[in-house]
């Protein structure tokens, strides 16, 4: 019987490779030489700091949790439209930005499409195009991660449907310059940029919006505003393009307890601003500290997390010593991104635990 049932997968999901998401702490029960409410977690990008005391004091009063939250998103979209400085019929939010990444391939990209995706970068791009049946069309970064202006346009065929670029980069850190955004805006394709990581950057192509109808840009508050168990992404979108949006997305997408934590959080941006910068502060000293270990090279990074290329050992090796010492990072090994590990950057003193568990490597 489950043979059969198994012959109705689509063909082009058989052997379909899922997203690799960050190790949880909670299964690293027994395989770690700290108690597991030591770990120092440096491997998923998130606020250490968390999120601002008025969501947690909001959160608790809240006695609508049994009622469905508007499908239509109408304060939400107003308050999201206060923060990023555009109309409110231009957003659409979502279970977080990777749900406005899938609504957004499942809009344009059918089977054989092909999406152009600048690599490495962040793999939900290919994850969203291929589970569409989609093709995804890779164009490798130089060797500082830059994406390649040249290569994409040249990989613009009739079947192109979408064009992903992320920026500040993940994993990488680099920011793309705007004026190599708008050379790639100007082929008229669709074009989505993504801005996960804005608040760490204070650079974004936001505004062009409202010159390039072609232009989408993605926001997320799962970073800044410490929000990422909450999921609450957006997306600002040209007019004629976010009806359809709303029209296709799963109804009652962003959960109550997401939409209050989104009032709170912008009703205290004075408070979040300081973390962010708190977290920028580190992020230069993480660095300074990263740069005097002689095996390890750091990219410089303007998000929250710093890249970094292994120069000796195995980068699969480091990541399990580390995580035996309570230090959990992020580690690749593959063509793009070969033998090397990523480092949110966290506290003061997540730094120190980091630094004095390599120096002891």
């Amino acid at each position: 019987m489950a043979d059969g049932i198994e012959k109705l997968i689509r063909p082009h999901l058989a052997g379909f490779s899922g997203y690799s998401a960050s190790t949880s702490p909670d299964t690293l029960e027994g395989k770690v030489d700290v108690p597991l409410d030591s770990l120092v977690k440096m491997n998923a990008n998130e606020n250490p700091y968390g999120c601002s005391p008025r969501v947690l004091k909001a959160l608790a009063a809240c006695r609508t949790f049994n009622i469905y939250p508007d499908d239509g998103q109408q304060e939400l979209r107003k308050l999201l439209a206060d923060y990023a400085g555009m109309p409110a019929e231009c957003i659409v939010a979502g279970h977080g930005s990777n749900t406005i990444i899938d609504s957004i391939v499942r809009l344009f990209v059918g089977p054989d499409d092909e999406v152009i995706n600048s690599v490495p970068t962040f793999d939900i791009y290919r994850f969203c195009t291929e589970i569409c049946g989609g093709k995804v069309v890779n164009v490798n970064r130089d060797d500082s991660f830059g994406a390649n202006v040249k290569g994409i346009k040249s990989a613009i065929s009739p079947r192109t449907k979408l064009i992903f670029l992320a920026t500040p980069n993940n994993p990488t850190g680099n920011v793309m310059p705007p004026k190599n955004i708008v050379e790639i805006i100007k082929t008229g394709l669709p074009v989505v940029v993504d801005e996960a990581y804005y608040e760490f950057s204070g650079e974004t192509v936001m505004p062009l919006i409202a010159k390039y109808r072609n232009l989408m840009v993605l926001r997320s508050f799962s970073k800044w505003a410490g929000l990422a168990g909450l999921r609450i992404g957006y997306g600002v979108f040209p007019p004629r393009v976010a009806p359809y949006l709303m029209a296709i997305k799963i109804p009652h997408n962003v959960s109550v307890a997401a939409e209050i934590a989104v009032h709170e959080s912008l009703a205290d941006i004075d408070y979040l601003q300081s973390r962010v910068d708190a977290l920028i502060k580190e992020r230069s000293r993480l660095f300074r500290e990263l740069q005097q270990i002689s095996w390890l090279k750091p990219y410089p990074s303007q998000a929250n997390f710093i890249y970094c290329a292994v120069l000796k050992g195995s980068a699969a090796e480091l990541h399990l010593n580390l995580q035996k010492k309570g230090v959990l990072v992020r580690y690749f090994d593959n063509p793009l991104l070969k033998n090397s590990i990523r480092i949110s950057v966290g506290k003061p003193e997540h730094t120190d635990v980091v630094m004095k568990a390599l120096r002891e490597l």
